[in-house]
């Protein structure tokens, strides 16, 4: 039997052997504080349950129902809170 990869991002760990770990965050990021808001409730929850966490968050999300819905900070805007 193959032993499982394990892949790191930060502190948190990915295997099939390993605890859970939380990947969460705002599927578009409105702003530097709504971004740092969701990073800090979303870190709190995974430290209070024990496991990992990776925030994500997308700067610019294309796949809109309407041309003319809000789709993010922008590349420029989003670079700047990541």
């Amino acid at each position: 039997m193959s032993t499982s990869k394990l892949v790191s991002i930060g502190t948190a760990t990915f295997g099939n052997d390993q605890p859970l770990c939380l990947i969460a965050g705002p599927c578009q990021m409105e702003s530097r504080a709504h971004a740092f808001e969701m990073a800090v409730a979303c870190k709190e929850l995974a430290e209070k349950l024990g496991i990992g966490f990776v925030f994500k968050s997308s700067f610019d999300k294309a796949n809109r129902t309407s041309l003319s819905g809000k789709r993010g900070l922008g590349l420029d805007s989003g670079l700047e809170v990541f």
